[in-house]
């Protein structure tokens, strides 16, 4: 029997969907990072009528559509006072894809990928499937990342470092003084800073600041989506930016695994860019909302947590046997060690359900922690 590649055999169902798939159906889930607003009306319509007009039957540029890449080009502008040439976009299925092109065209076999740990699942993952070297390094007391840290880490054999802000799994934000810290290292050690803004939009105090914004170098590259800051999850729909003869090579990963992201999506993602964006400010306000009562109700129930600043997630320190008993009366929570080595003894919960089920949960979740204690 043709053996399995030992890349593949090095990687395994991430922690967050064994958790999720192992709980009842009448638990309260507060283990997956999906926004519970609908897709904006405006980014529906969008899919909606280029399907009954026929523009989405067909292939699309293996890049996206050239409408499609100047609306996120419109945004970098519009948002950050960023030129970015449509040329230089290459729209994917998914941040995830995005993560996976930018690996694949940068990393060769044994080279280090240096990434937060606690970090989001999908950095060890992915650079195992590269053939390369995960190499991650531990956050800050306050869940941040320490460019310092990351500078130490570079050696010879380092192709890239990630950099998430605002992060997954833990809701930190970056400073505008760290990102210009990510921006240096990378220019300065001509090392590829892989910055992953899936949540830019999401922020409750303070300001995202992309290191695109500070690199004097072509060796920052940026994977954002639709996902989260419209609620498009299921749409599959993110980019990655960089400067042209990076995306270029993206872009041979991209036309022989993809060939190009879903039609539809790209033209509902088109139309929530270029539409109204008060349908992200009121799911940010409400996220803000939630953070508050999930920070009250925590520190309540006697855990120390560190105040997430942005996206919709926080990660508080917890006792041992806390996750167990917790999932035992059907609150989901993900172990924070599913996150990292550096994730143990921590929890993160996802505060993108409903009010009332949070504070449903959080009722439970004192009970719980008095349990252990």
């Amino acid at each position: 029997m043709t053996e399995f590649a030992r890349r593949v055999e090095q990687v395994s169902i991430s922690g967050i969907r064994e958790v999720f798939e192992a709980a009842g159906d009448d638990a309260i889930n507060l283990g997956i990072g999906q926004p519970d607003f609908p897709t904006p009306a405006h980014a529906r319509r969008g899919a909606i009528e280029a399907i009954e007009s026929g523009q989405s039957d067909a292939y699309t540029s293996n890049k996206g559509t050239r409408s499609l890449r100047e609306a996120i080009a419109a945004k970098y502008d519009r948002a950050y006072g960023l030129e970015v040439d449509p040329e230089d976009i290459i729209a994917t299925s998914g941040g995830s894809e995005a993560l996976h092109l930018v690996l694949q065209a940068h990393v060769d076999p044994g080279e280090e990928v240096i990434f937060p740990d606690p970090g989001f699942v999908s950095y060890d993952a992915l650079t195992h499937i590269a053939n390369g070297t995960p190499k991650p390094v531990g956050l800050r007391e306050d869940l941040t990342l320490d460019p310092a840290a990351v500078e130490d880490a570079i050696t010879d054999d380092t192709a890239a470092f990630v950099v998430n802000s605002p992060a997954n799994p833990t809701g930190a934000v970056q400073s505008e003084e760290d990102m210009r810290e990510f921006a240096r290292i990378a220019d300065e050690h001509d090392v590829l800073c892989v910055s992953d803004e899936v949540y830019e939009h999401i922020v409750f105090d303070g300001e995202h600041h992309p290191p695109l914004e500070f690199a004097k170098s072509d060796n920052v590259v940026t994977v954002s989506a639709c996902s989260k800051t419209y609620s498009m999850t299921g749409w599959r729909l993110g980019w990655v930016v960089g400067a042209n003869p990076r995306i270029e090579r993206m872009l041979r990963v991209h036309q022989y695994g993809q060939a190009c992201a879903s039609a539809p999506a790209q033209y509902a993602a088109e139309a929530a860019l270029t539409g109204p964006q008060e349908p992200v400010d009121e799911m940010v306000a409400a996220f803000e909302d939630r953070r508050d009562v999930v920070l009250d109700g925590l520190e309540d129930a006697g855990l120390e947590v560190p105040k997430p600043e942005g996206a919709f997630y926080a990660m508080p320190n917890v006792p041992e046997g806390w996750c167990e008993e917790v999932l035992e009366r059907d609150v989901i929570v993900v172990p924070g060690d599913a996150f990292g080595a550096n994730g143990e003894g921590y929890a993160r919960l996802s505060y993108a359900t409903g009010m009332e089920e949070l504070k449903d949960a959080l009722e439970i979740i004192d009970a719980a922690t008095q349990a252990v204690r």
